[in-house]
C-alpha cells in the first residue's frame, strides 16, 4: 500500500442526503470548515514481471488552489513514498486509473521546473476505460471542476495509453472489472492469486459506512441509484469469497474485509496488510 496522504472535503458533500446528525456519529469532528480528512491510498502491485500502480492520488499540482479554499495541504506524497519502496517512477510498467478525477489521477502527470506538464510514468502504459475518458474529454457544467485536462492529455499526447472498454485482463492477476455508478464508466480492480482475492473499490465509496449502509450515498457519485445497485452486487460477492478490500479513502491503509451482520446490514472490520506499517504520513505544509 502507498500514500499519496490525504485531501479534506466537505462531510455534507461526502454523504450526501444523509443528515450530519447520523454521519458525525461515525466520522467525528469536522474542522472549521466543515471539512473531514479522506486518505489517498494507491495500490503497487508486481504482477508477471511488471511493476503495476494502481491510481494516482491527487499530486503536487494544486497546493496552491488547496490554500485558497482554505484546507490544510497534507497530500503530494506518493512520488517519496513509491521511493521508500525502492521504486522510481521509470520502473512502473502499468498505471491503472478506476476513473479520472482529479484525486485519482493526479500524478499521471508532474510540473517541471519549467512550469510544462510532462508524463510522471514515462515508461508506463496507462490502463483508462474508453467511456470515462471521453466523459472527462466532455465535461458537463456538474463534472468540469474534476476532470482536469493538465492530469490527462499529457499522457495522451505521449501515446502512452491503452483505453480499455469494460472488464479487461491486464495481467494474468489483475483485472478491471465494471463498477458503474460514481461515473457512468468507473472500474474497480481485482487482484486474485492463490485462490484469494482483493479489490481495489476506486471510489465506490468514500466511507466504509457507505458499505454498511448502503443507502448512504455521496453527492459525488454521478449515478447514485446505479451505485447502490452495484455496491450491494460488490458486498454479495466479496462476503461470500472473503475478498479484501481497499478503500481509497479509508484512514491508511484502507484495507478491510466485510462480514454479514443484522438486518441485511454489512460490517467492515480493519485489516493490516503484511509489510505496512502504522504510521501517518506528514504534511507537505
Amino acid at each position: 500500500m502507498l500514500s499519496d496522504g490525504v485531501i479534506w472535503l466537505d462531510a455534507g458533500a461526502v454523504f450526501g442526503l444523509v443528515p450530519k446528525i447520523m454521519w458525525s456519529r461515525v466520522t467525528g469532528e469536522t474542522n472549521e470548515l466543515n471539512q473531514i480528512p479522506l486518505a489517498l491510498n494507491c495500490l503497487l502491485l508486481e504482477s508477471d514481471g511488471k511493476t503495476v500502480l494502481i491510481e494516482t492520488g491527487q499530486g503536487n499540482k494544486d497546493f496552491e488552489q488547496t490554500r485558497r479554499r482554505g484546507g490544510p495541504v497534507d497530500h503530494g506524497l506518493l512520488i517519496d513514498d513509491l521511493a521508500r519502496n525502492g521504486v522510481q517512477p521509470s520502473d512502473v510498467d502499468i498505471v491503472i486509473n478506476t476513473h479520472l478525477h482529479n484525486d485519482h489521477t493526479g500524478w499521471n502527470t508532474v510540473a517541471r521546473d519549467d512550469g510544462e506538464l510532462s508524463v510522471t510514468f514515462p515508461n508506463a502504459r496507462y490502463y483508462i476505460q474508453r467511456g470515462e475518458w471521453e466523459e472527462a474529454m466532455h465535461p458537463n457544467e456538474r463534472t468540469r471542476a474534476t476532470y482536469l485536462p493538465q492530469n490527462l492529455t499529457p499522457v495522451e499526447a505521449a501515446g502512452q495509453i491503452e483505453f480499455i472498454d469494460g472488464e479487461t485482463q491486464v495481467t494474468s492477476d489483475i483485472t478491471v472489472i465494471e463498477t458503474p455508478g460514481h461515473t457512468a464508466d468507473h472500474a474497480s480492480v481485482v487482484n486474485a492469486n492463490g485462490g484469494e482475492s482483493a479489490i481495489y473499490l476506486g471510489d465506490m465509496i468514500q466511507h466504509q459506512v457507505q458499505l454498511e449502509r448502503v443507502a448512504w450515498l455521496s453527492s459525488f457519485d454521478v449515478l447514485p441509484l446505479v451505485n447502490l445497485e452495484t455496491k450491494k452486487r460488490l458486498i454479495a460477492d466479496a462476503i461470500a469469497n472473503q475478498s479484501l478490500l481497499v478503500a481509497v479513502h479509508n484512514p491508511f491503509p484502507g484495507v478491510g474485509r466485510l462480514s454479514a451482520g443484522d438486518r441485511g446490514r454489512s460490517i467492515w472490520a480493519d485489516e493490516t496488510p503484511h509489510g505496512v506499517a502504522d504510521t501517518t504520513a506528514a504534511s507537505t505544509d
